[in-house]
């Protein structure tokens, strides 16, 4: 592994592998972190409470010290037309809107081909909850807020990964994640159907989300001068995390999970991998291999006992019999089902789901606060994952 380094106190780079137990390098120096009572400043954590100032002094309301904990903005989401591209937005609502709301609930069933949407019946349906709540208002006293767009993987959609898109809206970003044509779940599965899939351009449909962001009009007119678009994050999952690996000239964060690295780019300034040691579709080398070749600033989060679907709630996705998103596939005959298993790495014996998901929030919203929140502290909160999550096999970095 490249980036390791000996003890002596010039050198930012850190290594540690749970494998080993031992540590070269020097940590960074983290004044808070999770669980502390204390901010940076040694004063009182008021989570919830206004106080907070991101980059350029935008004001804040002030987030849990603990990474993994929600934030103290309620999640609004609407859906979205951007160029043709149906896309989700999760973003911070005024505290308190959510009272006596209804969440959202997505139904899977929509993301099928056409000719296979109604085979499966509500009853037996993995009805997709969400910590969210449609047409929230912006919580416009705040902000401006940083942008942090999202890949779904091969066979995935906007909200594969849910669980992280509302964790960082509560922690105070604007979040997109689009249906990818070519690459989203009706498209691949309906090209097993006689359906011919469209053409992917992931590359396009991130600077479309990034355009309409800049411009804010039309359905994101609610988000017109109140995100910061000079500051943006973006996290991909397997082919999405390729896709955003060389974004790097569009993007200060950037976030593979389970795919490789970063190459360089003009704006680029922190990366963080996120692999699974068990992965059987990318392996793990991938992600190590990844990077090593990624720039600094960088880390590398491995999970110990993981698949690859550990960065998505695929697995997660059951009806209430527990038949999992694979098993209602193959009982109702949906097309291409047999493509999607060869995707779908999930196995009792891996740590649970909410587990990975909270190590990757914590990981996440680290990073992305250290640097579009232009909160450094953030940042230190990593040299803790290890301590904190035994399932954290390696732990790497290089500043």
């Amino acid at each position: 592994m490249t980036g390791e380094s000996d003890t002596n106190e010039t050198d930012d780079s850190t290594t540690t592998s749970g494998e080993t137990g031992e540590a070269t390098g020097e940590t960074s120096e983290t004044t808070a972190g999770p669980g502390s009572e204390t901010d940076t400043d040694g004063e009182t954590d008021t989570s919830g409470t206004d106080g907070a100032v991101g980059c350029d002094g935008a004001p804040l309301l002030t987030n849990p010290s603990d990474p993994a904990a929600d934030g103290p903005w309620p999640v609004g989401v609407r859906t979205v037309q951007v160029d043709g591209l149906n896309v989700e937005v999760w973003y911070p609502a005024s505290v308190g809107s959510e009272a006596g709301a209804e969440p959202r609930v997505y139904d899977i069933r929509t993301k099928l081909p056409d000719s296979e949407q109604g085979k499966v019946p509500d009853a037996d349906n993995p009805w997709q909850p969400c910590n969210c709540y449609p047409d929230l208002p912006l919580d416009d006293t705040h902000g401006p807020y940083p942008a942090v767009l999202f890949v779904h993987g091969t066979a995935g959609f906007a909200s594969q990964s849910l669980e992280f898109m509302t964790h960082w809206a509560s922690r105070g970003f604007v979040v997109m994640s689009a249906d990818h044509p070519g690459l989203m779940l009706g498209d691949l599965l309906g090209s097993l159907c006689g359906q011919m899939a469209p053409p992917q351009d992931l590359s396009g449909d991130l600077a479309k989300m990034l355009q309409a962001l800049d411009t804010a009009a039309g359905d994101l007119a609610f988000l017109k001068d109140h995100v910061d678009t000079s500051r943006v994050g973006m996290a991909g999952h397997s082919a999405g995390g390729n896709a955003v690996s060389g974004q790097g000239d569009r993007a200060q964060v950037l976030i593979p999970m389970g795919a490789g690295g970063t190459s360089e780019g003009a704006m680029l300034q922190s990366t963080l991998v996120l692999g699974a040691q068990e992965d059987a579709v990318v392996a793990y080398g991938s992600q190590t291999g990844g990077y090593d070749s990624s720039p600094a600033p960088k880390r590398l989060v491995g999970l110990a006992n993981a698949g690859h679907l550990a960065f998505s709630s695929l697995c997660s996705l059951e009806n209430t019999s527990g038949q999992d998103f694979l098993e209602i596939a193959t009982a109702y005959d949906i097309c291409g089902a047999q493509f999607a298993g060869f995707l779908f790495d999930c196995k009792d014996s891996y740590i649970p789901d909410p587990t990975s998901w909270e190590i990757t929030q914590f990981a996440s919203s680290s990073v992305l606060e250290e640097t579009l929140h232009c909160h450094p502290e953030a940042g230190g909160w990593l040299g803790q994952i290890q301590a904190t999550y035994p399932e954290v096999a390696d732990f790497f970095e290089e500043l």
